[in-house]
């Protein structure tokens, strides 16, 4: 710590160390870490690999936006909007997920369809764009 003195016209400047020490086996105790609570996350997850231009793609509809399906599939440019080709399997959580592999570079527009007949966006798409109809919005994974 520097401190200034002041002495009639003349200035200076002294340097001190302040040192607080805790007594002895009184350590400070280290924050606790909060516990971690496990939320499977809605939406999609991108793992890129290193050896193949192909990019692991992980989607995810909360089982919330489908309580009562039966099923749900994925459709989209992947698959020529097939609403039977990707069937998304349904986890304890009630969430429903499926992995595709994408090439990297390029957007993908999907929809998730519940039980042949209900429509519903990603939740957390990368972006929306208006459908061929322009009654509604596709969601695009960007990979």
């Amino acid at each position: 710590m520097e401190a200034i003195i002041m002495e009639k016209g003349k200035k200076s400047t002294a340097k001190s160390t302040i040192r607080s020490k805790a007594p002895a086996g009184d350590a400070p105790e280290k924050p606790k870490k909060p516990a971690k609570k496990i939320i499977e996350p809605s939406g999609f997850k991108k793992q890129y690999s290193k050896t193949m231009p192909l990019c692991k793609v992980t989607f995810m509809l909360p089982g919330i936006a489908a309580p009562a399906a039966e099923n749900v599939c994925i459709v989209g440019d992947f698959n020529n909007w097939s609403i039977t080709e990707h069937p998304m399997k349904r986890l304890k959580s009630g969430d429903f997920s499926i992995a595709l592999d994408l090439e990297p570079g390029r957007e993908y527009r999907f929809r998730y369809i519940i039980d042949g007949c209900r429509w519903e966006n990603d939740w957390n798409a990368d972006k929306y764009v208006p459908t061929q109809f322009g009654d509604s919005e596709n969601s695009v994974v960007i990979v």
